[in-house]
């Protein structure tokens, strides 16, 4: 067999795979150092009670031992949350209520993206206030899953370590607002907040 023989052979050979995936319609591997997928299933990583208990206490301004308080009943109930929103809100009632916020919404190895939030109350409720909010998310996985409505019943007596604490729930996921703030809210109500990408005036 000549040189020439040997040198079209070789060549031969080495196209083979190129032609079989292009015969197939398939596409090429991504390459090596490419960034690994978020939906690759694995599972959501959470946060440890220390670095909620820190970020409580530094964005709500109170001191560790109340965040500590607050934080340590809602990990008791729930465990580690997956994600949460650090925000401000205002709200107001008198029998019906409304309330507006916006915050950013934190997960482990993801960018933060803006949410608003906003919704009616009906119930044995008075007065307004603004507050801080740090609201824990359970269950959460998926960001976009956060956008929607949940429906919560808050009692504004209710206190840990002199901060407001409730439930709201959708589906799966729970979320846990921990509230922070000046003016006066007394009695209870029930209604729902809805999450959304934008600012919504009308809350309904």
């Amino acid at each position: 067999m000549d040189r020439r023989t040997l040198i079209v052979s070789g060549l031969a050979t080495v196209g083979a795979p190129g032609l079989a995936w292009a015969q197939r319609g398939a596409e090429a591997p991504p390459p090596p150092n490419s960034s690994p997928s978020y939906a690759s299933g694995g599972p959501t990583e959470t946060y440890s009670q220390d670095e909620i208990v820190r970020s409580v206490s530094d964005f709500l301004g109170v001191t560790a031992e109340a965040a500590g308080a607050a934080v340590e009943r809602l990990f008791a109930s729930n465990g580690r949350p997956t994600a949460y929103i650090a925000g401000e809100e205002g709200s107001g009632s008198f029998v019906l209520g409304l309330r507006y916020g916006r915050g950013l919404m934190y997960m482990k190895d993801r960018q933060a993206q803006e949410v608003f939030w906003q919704g009616p109350s009906i119930g044995w409720d008075w007065g307004g206030n603004a507050s801080r909010v740090f609201t824990l998310c359970y269950n959460l996985h998926v960001p976009e899953m956060i956008y929607q409505r949940f429906p919560g019943v808050e009692g504004s007596a209710y206190l840990v370590g002199g901060l407001g604490v409730n439930y709201q729930r959708a589906e799966e996921i729970t979320l846990a607002p921990i509230r922070a703030g000046v003016g006066l809210r007394l009695g209870a109500n029930v209604g729902y907040l809805a999450y959304t990408r934008k600012r919504n005036i009308i809350p309904f």
